[in-house]
């Protein structure tokens, strides 16, 4: 159960197809009509542990009732026992049998020949070098192929009564973005990382406070500039209070303002023309609107026109902060205590 759920990374990159995974507990020996019409059965390494009984059971359950379009089924190669060293018996104490090349043969035409299979025989674990026509395969491997492949007529089982003789143990369905829920959640991760990465590009060309500015250039996904995007206006006004009034100009020229700490209003049409995965995800422009009406990560715009976003002042103290940083002052300042240190050590020797 933990091996089949999902990982980390099925969830940062959700499949755009839906995956449903089922895990049952039962016998091959039984019928069950959820197994039936898969696209591939594999039984490795089983059949040698069924009496003789059940392995006409298992033909009759995996090729006659269940009727995959492909099988796989592997078994131990009796004839390779001779290479394993110290090998008294089968290769395990529950195994009923372990056929030769012939008797695999034998039973796997005899399969094709009642359920219209076609049977293609291979292995794995080579004999050493000039012997493996001699021992062939550790392990021998037939693929059978129903005949006329997914597409063909199989009547075996048709019109049989339902049977749930297997016991579901675990379900699970993977992240999707067929999902509405996980579809949502991905398209406001792509809108509010692009917003921000578009708003760093505008407000580093910021002009002085107080005046108003048209940003028209945008960066795109690969980090090339576009111009003439269709960038909206916005503007600032001081007030004495801690507040401020923030305005902008909206894709119909319209003149738009909110109170607020000062915002960069970026408009849904420029996420849609520089960002590819959006445009994906959301399938429209109206759509892209549509699925940010109600998230409440997401502020719009009053004709939710724009994603605002809040606009954080630089602080003085940091920038010179940062410059001491960069300078590369910390660095020296750290080496030369440890060269103090290290004279110091040198005196006390």
């Amino acid at each position: 159960m933990y091996g089949l759920s999902p990982l980390a990374a099925d969830y940062l990159q959700p499949s755009c197809d839906q995956l449903c995974v089922e895990l049952y507990q039962g016998s091959v020996t039984q019928k069950d009509s959820r197994l039936r019409g898969f696209d591939l059965v594999t039984s490795i390494e089983l059949i040698e542990h069924l009496s003789p009984a059940d392995v006409g059971s298992f033909s009759d359950v995996v090729f006659g009732y269940m009727t995959p379009v492909v099988v796989i089924v592997s078994t131990p190669n009796s004839e390779f026992n001779p290479l394993l060293p110290g090998l008294v018996g089968y290769r395990h104490t529950d195994h009923k049998f372990e056929w030769t090349r012939a008797e695999f043969r034998s039973w796997a035409l005899k399969v094709c020949e009642d359920y219209e299979y076609e049977v293609e025989f291979t292995g794995v674990g080579q004999a050493p070098p000039g012997q493996q026509e001699q021992f062939g395969f550790c392990s021998q491997i037939g693929v059978f192929q129903r005949l006329g492949g997914k597409h063909g007529c199989n009547t075996f089982g048709d019109g049989a009564e339902e049977m749930f003789s297997y016991t579901l143990l675990f379900s699970i369905n993977y992240p999707s973005l067929r999902d509405n829920t996980t579809l949502q959640r991905v398209l406001v991760s792509e809108v509010l990382y692009w917003a921000e990465k578009l708003k760093s590009g505008w407000t580093d060309q910021e002009p002085e406070r107080g005046s108003v500015s048209t940003r028209r250039q945008s960066e795109g996904a690969a980090g090339e500039t576009h111009r003439g995007s269709p960038v909206g206006l916005f503007s600032r006004r001081v007030s004495e209070e801690q507040d401020e009034e923030v305005s902008w100009t909206n894709l119909q020229g319209q003149q738009e303002s909110c109170t607020l700490t000062r915002c960069v209003a970026v408009p849904l049409a420029v996420l849609w023309s520089c960002c590819p995965k959006v445009r994906d995800l959301s399938g429209s422009l109206s759509n892209l609107r549509q699925l940010l009406l109600d998230e409440p990560k997401v502020k719009l715009s009053q004709d939710c026109s724009a994603v605002l976003l809040h606009y954080k002042e630089p602080d003085p103290e940091e920038e010179d902060f940062n410059v001491l940083e960069d300078s590369g002052y910390a660095e020296a300042s750290h080496c030369s205590h440890s060269a103090q240190h290290w004279e110091d050590w040198q005196a006390d020797l």
